[in-house]
């Protein structure tokens, strides 16, 4: 069995700020701060290569209708990358920071998913709400993503309890109202057994007890709007790290949260 893919530490605790420990936690973006390389960087994208070379179908999706959207996702993604130490941007090709190159002639979300750490999806109005339209999504926290697929945000968040009808409510007014060149964030954290990174699940399928596990998961998600598709872009950077590496406090509030 390969060894677990951890950072060293988390940069946010959302359990502990009060702004982010409760739905929806929306926080805005300083800066250009959307896309980020971390520590696991080279394991992750490592791994991120495995998973689209051995399960294409499973970690990247598009409907026909967002090809427009998912083009003009890859070229803001090579724009910002192009400001990011570490890389090359060529015509036809990526160096990556670990080395290793990605050519762009591939599928679109696939070759996303084997550029940056942030798994990329991308959220476009079909009447009154959003809908999943294209996916690059190799570090599933159980979902499955070609059930969710043209689905809109009430129905992607089946089965979670805490996303009722009223958070959707709030969340697609957030959608409808964020603006090109504005970026918002939220975090979120959950105790888990397992520290692997993918892990799809299926709707039907039961969820894996968490509790007494040794690793803390958490996902920084950021919400962009693309300025000519109108599409969001809603990207998720995920941290596993060992429990023990958290402060005193931090455990503290961990567990008073009962994440």
């Amino acid at each position: 069995m390969s060894p677990p893919i951890l950072q060293s530490r988390l940069p946010f605790a959302p359990w502990m700020d009060p702004r982010t420990a409760r739905l929806p936690g929306i926080l805005p973006v300083e800066g250009d701060d959307w896309l980020r390389v971390d520590d696991a960087f080279a394991a992750q994208m490592a791994e991120r290569d495995r998973l689209v070379a051995e399960k294409p179908g499973l970690v990247a999706g598009m409907l026909d209708s967002a090809a427009p959207a998912a083009a003009e996702l890859l070229a803001d993604v090579l724009d910002h990358l192009r400001r990011t130490p570490g890389y090359v941007v060529g015509p036809g090709a990526v160096l990556r920071p670990d080395g290793v190159t990605v050519a762009l002639d591939g599928p679109v979300m696939a070759v996303l998913a084997q550029l940056v750490q942030e798994d990329l999806c991308l959220m476009e109005k079909a009447g009154e709400e959003h809908v999943l339209t294209a996916a690059a999504l190799c570090f599933p926290a159980s979902w499955w993503l070609s059930e969710k697929l043209g689905r809109p945000l009430l129905g992607i968040h089946v089965p979670v309890p805490s996303y009722d009808d009223d958070v959707a409510r709030r969340v697609q007014r957030l959608f409808d109202a964020i603006r090109p060149g504005q970026m918002l964030w939220r975090a979120n954290a959950l105790v888990y057994r397992d520290p692997t990174l993918h892990q799809p699940r299926r709707e039907a399928d039961p969820r894996t007890d968490r509790r007494g596990g040794s690793y803390v998961r958490s996902e920084r998600q950021v919400l962009r709007r693309l300025p000519v598709s109108r599409a969001v872009v809603f990207s998720i950077h995920t941290w596993v790290v060992d429990i023990a590496t958290l402060s005193a406090e931090e455990l503290a509030g961990l567990e008073e949260a009962r994440l």
